[in-house]
């Protein structure tokens, strides 16, 4: 085989990227500018400034000996993210790269396909094989230098001299389709995995920020409070009846006096975003995972005030949530009594009246963090007796589906949050003697089902349709909780109005009674004016 130079292995692998990598990219691309007469040049352009940016990349990263280590790094992770982009529209950017470090097992074996490994295989292993195969021509340090100093020249010419061509075609494209560089492939998942890299040293060593040192529970009646706290897991607003869903996907909470609030959004489009940031003190607008991260939430809070705290987890973890507070992992069946092709959200039902019943003192706050209707596998998300919406979608690989079946399968696991939400209820209404009981639901994010061929969840905030932002929210209180405190009957002629995960330190601080300098009434969903 003859040897070829270090820049000859990148101009030809940066063409095979553009080649078969990027198909998501160019779709994007033909969406927004179709093929045609007017726009056939300045496509063709786009795919040479677009090779001619891989070139460069790639000429930063290799030298020498580590070229072919980064090509073949680069062959293999652009593979999987060729697969993700072109069969779900999703993008890579730091937040997915969270999330992807942060997934299970479990969850990341949902992902797993046949499609999966022919993309693996085609795109990753053979070219990987080539290229390492490949005799490269041995080259001084100097010569090295100055090759890739002309590589990079070369490249960086054409793509000023093909901008300044087509000036006003580029002009529209930076400006109003700047979304479309989320799906460039390796460019834009090596710049997300750049600025991931970055963060971790942003401030490393900053102590925990404490706040609501001042937290006091209020002094109460007869009664103690008890809420349990449910977090939803990629529950859409939408698909829910109680907010007007032609499909009744609500049938247990229907007999229940709830409050359902139907114009309620996300703090982000993805649980590793939307978990801390639901607890934090901070708002969408100014909330920073490692911000966050570094700053006590509401849980806390609750704890020094003296409230009993425990969490319970059928989903990947708290995402550093409940870093300071009992914690207990309901995933496996050492722990969770019903479990059958996967461990089921009832199951964190079973032991909660005996810790109850253990804590004769002091108000109990307790979160339930969901499987909900987690995706792909939506099939795997309930038991067989509620798969009431057919036919249905039994894989991962949603795009095999009918985007019916997928809906169907979709709100088969709604269905079965509903039934597990009326049995939280119903064990609250086991202790009204002793308590002034109240459930709060919210779901972390939504969920896209095929619609303009998006999938699953986790697109940037900006250009994430509503079906990823728009989440349900449900209460529910006994009896006798304080009518001073919680006016029910005010509360749902509020249902409508806009709300969203910013409410929920408030809320949770006021409904559990806690006075601290850090509380803003006009934050808390619940107006306690009455209250004194």
């Amino acid at each position: 085989m003859k040897n070829v130079t270090n820049s000859t292995l990148i101009i030809s692998v940066s063409i095979f990227l553009i080649a078969f990598g990027n198909f998501a990219f160019f779709s994007n691309v033909l969406n927004s500018y179709p093929l045609n007469l007017k726009n056939s040049l300045f496509l063709l352009s786009l795919v040479i400034v677009f090779g001619c940016f891989i070139i460069i990349l790639l000429s930063l990263l290799c030298y020498k000996q580590t070229t072919k280590p980064v090509l073949i790094t680069i062959l293999l992770i652009s593979s999987f993210s060729a697969y993700f982009m072109d069969s779900y529209n999703v993008i890579i950017d730091d937040v997915m790269i969270d999330n992807i470090i942060k997934t299970d097992l479990a969850e990341s074996m949902d992902l797993v396909s046949f499609k999966q490994f022919i993309y693996f295989f085609l795109l990753g292993i053979i070219p990987s094989l080539v290229v390492y195969k490949i005799p490269v021509t041995a080259s001084s340090h100097k010569k090295s230098v100055i090759n890739s100093i002309k590589l990079i020249g070369t490249s960086s010419v054409i793509v000023v001299a093909i901008i300044l061509l087509f000036g006003g075609f580029y002009a529209s494209f930076i400006r109003e389709h700047t979304p479309l560089r989320f799906y460039a492939n390796p460019s834009y998942y090596i710049y997300s995995a750049s600025k991931y890299v970055d963060a971790f040293f942003d401030n490393p060593s900053s102590p925990l920020q404490e706040i609501g040192l001042d937290a006091k529970v209020k002094p109460s009646g007869e009664h103690r409070e008890l809420m349990v706290f449910v977090v939803g897991e990629t529950a859409r607003a939408d698909h829910f009846s109680l907010n007007g869903y032609a499909r009744k996907t609500n049938p247990y909470l229907k007999n229940e006096t709830v409050i359902s609030f139907n114009n309620t959004w996300s703090c982000g489009t993805s649980t590793a975003v939307s978990v801390p940031c639901m607890f934090s003190i901070y708002n969408r607008s100014n909330y920073e995972k490692n911000k966050a991260g570094n700053t006590e939430n509401v849980l806390d809070i609750l704890h020094r005030a003296g409230v009993n705290v425990l969490w319970l987890d059928n989903n990947s973890d708290s995402k550093g949530v409940a870093t300071r507070i009992p914690f207990e992992d309901y995933r496996t069946a050492a722990t969770n009594p019903l479990c059958d092709i996967e461990c089921r959200d009832m199951g964190m039902l079973s032991d909660l009246n005996r810790y109850i019943m253990q804590h004769p003192e002091g108000d109990i706050f307790i979160v339930l963090h969901q499987m909900g209707n987690h995706g792909p596998a939506y099939y795997k998300r309930y038991p067989a007796q509620f798969e009431r919406f057919t036919p249905t979608c039994k894989t991962s690989q949603l795009e095999q589906c009918s985007q019916q079946e997928i809906i169907n399968t979709y709100d088969n696991a709604i269905l079965y949050s509903d039934y597990f939400l009326s049995q939280v209820i119903a064990l609250l209404k086991q202790h009204d003697d002793q308590f002034e009981s109240m459930m709060f639901y919210v779901s972390d994010h939504g969920e896209s089902l095929g619609k303009n061929g998006l999938y699953l969840h986790g697109l940037p905030y900006i250009i994430a349709p509503d079906e990823q932002k728009h989440v349900p929210m449900i209460m529910w209180f006994c009896d006798n909780v304080d009518r001073n405190q919680v006016d029910t009957d005010s509360l749902q002629t509020k249902a409508s109005n806009p709300y969203s995960h910013d409410n929920l330190f408030h809320t949770i601080l006021g409904l559990m009674e806690i006075t601290t300098t850090v509380y803003d009434q006009n934050m808390d969903i619940i107006d306690h004016s009455d209250s004194g």
